[in-house]
């Protein structure tokens, strides 16, 4: 790696780096609301996989380019041009691959480089940086600025006698610069896939196999339609209710009774976000930068409350139509756009003692469920 690299820049990635593996940790955590056997556990996992991949080739990727820029005054994630350039850049890694040497020939050159020329081979471990960078891409999926819907679980709702599919797919905003995953519950209520999927006693048919996941929409008659439905309806300035909304209107099949939104961020580190004066303020006063960072995340839910059923006439008819639950009570959930929301926060526990001895502690976090890692433990509700 360049020793050019700044102390900073090494410090975002370490807190960065420790701020996601201990979401991993949390949420293998059987204590956990989001213990992974749950089914919003078990979609975020692969998600989180993609960023941490996303975020060992930037680390990588910073060996070899003059700067690296991150949404410090607003989410704390490296701004979206990085997530376009890791998209184009996975693209066309094979290719790049083959017109740099191998890292054992990169090695030797660096050797002999050092022995004849006295001095340190910067050129050299630029290449060896971005055949690291170039290789890391190719060891697994990354966070994409769209990852494509797939479903994950099929099952049966006796009552309607219908089909209903649980799809997740992934987004990372432009605007906002915040990754976010997706998931939806959806009644599919197309002919074919009724007379297939449903037994005449309302249980999913034992004879059709479905080896999920399942890439997209389990309806190939729609899923390429579903695909191009999600990559245009999941930007952040989208509510969860307008989101559910569209989908409801663009498919008279399909019937969402559920959709999830779980917001990434935003992302605090001492000195080097500008997000939120207090708690950066507070941050730096933590005797071990590594443990010197605050990871929020966002839950929003809809939900369907009734089902308006299709109309036909001889003038008219109209489709079946989902109303969705906001709760105008809470003035932040109509806001949000939702009909429940949970805000947390996981925070080192050398950070969290930081915070409370500053007496802020309540004020920094407000609604959020705080949980504090200490050690390989995670304690919640703190």
């Amino acid at each position: 790696m360049n020793t050019a690299i700044s102390p900073a820049v090494r410090q975002y990635f370490g807190s960065i780096r420790a701020a996601l593996a201990g979401l991993e940790l949390f949420l293998g955590d059987r204590n956990s609301p989001l213990y992974r056997d749950t089914v919003v556990g078990e979609i975020i996992v692969p998600y989180l996989a993609r960023l941490k991949a996303s975020i060992a080739c930037w680390e990588n990727r910073i060996g070899f380019v003059e700067q690296f820029r991150i949404s410090r005054a607003e989410s704390g994630f490296p701004v979206f041009q990085n997530v376009l350039e890791l998209e184009n850049d996975r693209q066309n890694a094979e290719k790049r691959l083959a017109s740099i040497p191998s890292t054992d020939a990169l090695r030797e050159e660096m050797v002999d480089f050092i022995l004849r020329q006295k001095a340190f081979p910067e050129a050299l471990q630029a290449r060896m940086a971005e055949r690291l960078y170039l290789e890391q891409i190719g060891k697994g999926d990354i966070f994409s600025p769209f990852v494509l819907p797939e479903t994950i679980r099929v099952a049966v709702n006796s009552k309607t006698m219908r089909p209903f599919y649980v799809v997740s797919w992934g987004a990372f905003d432009g605007s906002q610069t915040l990754p976010m995953i997706y998931m939806a519950t959806i009644e599919d209520s197309s002919e074919n896939l009724v007379e297939m999927l449903v037994t005449e006693d309302g249980k999913l048919n034992p004879d059709v196999q479905i080896p999920l996941p399942v890439g997209g929409l389990l309806n190939p008659e729609l899923a390429s339609r579903f695909d191009d439905f999600a990559s245009k309806n999941s930007t952040y300035s989208l509510t969860p209710v307008t989101i559910a909304t569209n989908l409801d209107r663009d498919f008279p099949e399909l019937h969402p009774k559920q959709l999830r939104r779980i917001v990434l961020g935003p992302f605090y580190s001492a000195g080097i976000t500008e997000n939120n004066a207090r708690i950066n303020d507070i941050l730096s006063r933590v005797r071990k930068t590594e443990n010197a960072w605050l990871l929020t995340w966002t839950v929003q839910e809809v939900f369907s409350k009734a089902e308006r059923p299709a109309t036909r006439s001889f003038w008219s008819s109209t489709q079946a139509q989902e109303e969705f639950h906001i709760d105008t009570a809470d003035l932040e959930a109509a806001r949000m756009g939702v009909s429940a929301y949970e805000k947390h926060a996981l925070v080192p526990h050398d950070a969290y003692q930081a915070l409370y001895a500053s007496g802020e502690a309540a004020q920094v976090f407000g609604d959020y469920k705080v949980h504090v890692i200490s050690g390989n433990q995670v304690v919640s509700e703190v």
